[in-house]
């Protein structure tokens, strides 16, 4: 997290959650449809990259700036990734997760928290363009792997459910989809 201008309006647990959030709409939008493992995978590798394009996306946004990792050594970039990583699995075994369901109710608990965040603490415009960034890696895991279908024949681009998963991480970030 690099821009020190951007950290002040936000805490440390605040940023964390902003930094976060791609990943737990990536899981929702997972949980919602089963779409097999290679699938699952296919779904894991578009919500990183369409994550990591928002610097591109969005270059002038000081939020994404604070919040999307630039490290130009791989070492810090692993170890950062890490202590991201054992953050998400203390705070998921502190909200006592224990099926699909309490990990979905979790996770939009998580979009709405950052919501109002945003709300009160952030620009509108860079509000707007983080909020754009978290639903297009939310879409982009949705259209990563058919659902349904025999060994990728047939099946649907977005399920049903899917569709019914992004609607609602919408509703909890304040937007329409």
């Amino acid at each position: 997290m690099s821009d020190t201008s951007m950290n002040e309006p936000f805490t440390d647990d605040e940023l964390y959650h902003l930094t976060v959030l791609p990943s737990l709409v990536g899981s929702v939008i997972s949980f919602s449809d089963s779409s097999g493992p290679v699938g699952a995978a296919k779904e894991m590798l578009a919500n990183a990259k369409s994550a990591a394009a928002g610097l591109t996306d969005f270059p002038e946004n000081r939020i994404l700036q604070a919040v999307i990792p630039q490290y130009e050594d791989r070492k810090e970039a692993l170890e950062a990734a890490k202590g991201l990583r054992d953050r998400q699995i203390e705070e998921v075994k502190k909200a006592e997760l224990s099926s699909k369901a309490d990990m979905k109710a979790y996770a939009l608990s998580q979009v709405a928290y950052v919501n109002d965040v945003l709300t009160a603490k952030a620009d509108e415009q860079e509000s707007a363009e983080y909020r754009a960034w978290v639903m297009a890696a939310a879409r982009a895991t949705a259209e990563a792997a058919k659902e349904g279908g025999f060994l990728g024949i047939g099946g649907t681009e977005v399920s049903d459910d899917e569709r019914a998963a992004l609607v609602e991480i919408a509703t909890a970030l304040g937007v329409t989809d």
